[in-house]
């Protein structure tokens, strides 16, 4: 298969982006973050009768540390060693802290819906959008997952009773993300890294070559290592409508992670920062790859998929619940694992698609 080429290498793009470029972009995303971080401090002060969504301005908060992040990985030989490697860590710790309430609260709406389907009770309003596009990948990867009436009277029920045991120790979870983000925020450690973007702001530490410095061999290296993470990939078995090893795997005593999922973890990973290579060259002057958008979003579907599958595997090894729980949870289970392999399924004909179109 064809390896894809895009943009940043390309000579004709017009003139090369240096480290002025990159300076800006930092700046903007520095000025994001304070930006996002008064309004979290506001929407937090005026929970009560405030207009604003403190949701968003965490969401915000997010996206610009991330991005402020994945720019000083990828652009690391062109600012100051001290400062970065520094400030790199700290980011990424702000980000996973203030990611994990979110993820928490979604991955129990995502097996709620799924319980409410796979049993055959009354969807909630929002369930038909949640997994319309979800539901059109497994189709097309041949994965369809209708049940039996007899195993879904089974199915019905233990689902109520595995639905309130995952949401007591998913709230739970979130809960206590919630107390360890606010913790985090009010500390000195949040503070510093606050002062340092602060800074970032206005000032940013380029190395003396990087103001005349071509970007990009920087983002060039950001998208090879992409490529060769994907080509790594099992594809062909991606292609496969039905993967038995992994779901094995998740209803084994093992309550590890399977091995299959860390490398496609990886590559979302690998693509963000693609994108954000991308981002830093050319700003908002070009529009948005949509065939990047659309893997990433493949990507987004296989992490989420993959985190709820374990979360029901878990739960179904709590012990001394009733049969037809354990029951319940390993359906959910194995639906989880099949959005594994439909999100997988998607993210290779996308990109197959894309290797084709630029080879």
């Amino acid at each position: 298969m064809a390896q894809q080429h895009l943009d940043p290498t390309d000579p004709t793009a017009g003139p090369a982006p240096t480290g002025d470029a990159l300076a800006g972009y930092l700046r903007a995303q520095a000025t994001e973050f304070l930006r996002a971080l008064r309004q979290h401090r506001e929407t937090g002060a005026a929970a009560h009768g405030g207009t604003e969504d403190p949701v968003d301005a965490a969401r915000a908060l997010r996206r610009s540390v991330r991005r402020i992040s994945g720019s000083l990985h990828t652009f690391r030989p062109l600012l100051e060693a001290d400062w970065s490697e520094g400030l790199h860590p700290e980011l990424a710790w702000l980000s996973g802290t203030l990611s994990m309430e979110h993820a928490y609260a979604a991955r129990l709406e995502r097996l709620l819906l799924a319980l409410h389907r796979l049993s055959g009770a009354a969807a909630f309003p929002a369930q038909a959008a949640a997994t319309a596009g979800m539901s059109a990948a497994v189709d097309a990867a041949g994965g369809g997952r209708d049940t039996p009436t007899a195993d879904r009277g089974n199915l019905t029920v233990g689902a109520a009773k595995a639905g309130a045991l995952l949401e007591r120790q998913l709230t739970l979870a979130r809960t206590r993300a919630h107390s360890t983000a606010l913790q985090a925020l009010g500390s000195s450690r949040f503070h510093a890294v606050a002062d340092t973007v602060a800074v970032l702001a206005s000032e940013v530490p380029l190395t003396a070559a990087a103001h005349t410095a071509d970007l990009r061999p920087q983002a060039a290296a950001a998208e090879e290592r992409l490529t060769d993470a994907v080509a790594a990939l099992p594809l062909v078995t991606a292609g496969s409508p039905y993967n038995a090893e992994a779901l094995i795997h998740g209803l084994s005593p093992d309550p590890s992670p399977h091995p299959q999922d860390a490398p496609w973890h990886q590559v979302r990973l690998l693509l963000r920062l693609h994108r954000y290579a991308r981002e830093a060259l050319y700003g908002t002057q070009r529009p948005i790859d949509v065939r990047l958008l659309t893997a990433g979003q493949a990507l987004d579907r296989h992490r989420d998929a993959s985190e709820a599958a374990a979360a029901a595997a878990s739960a179904a090894r709590t012990p001394r619940i009733a049969p037809a729980t354990a029951y319940a949870l390993g359906v959910l289970h194995a639906d989880q694992r099949h959005e594994v392999e439909a999100a997988r399924f998607a993210f290779q004909q996308c990109w197959q698609k894309q290797a084709v179109s630029t080879s």
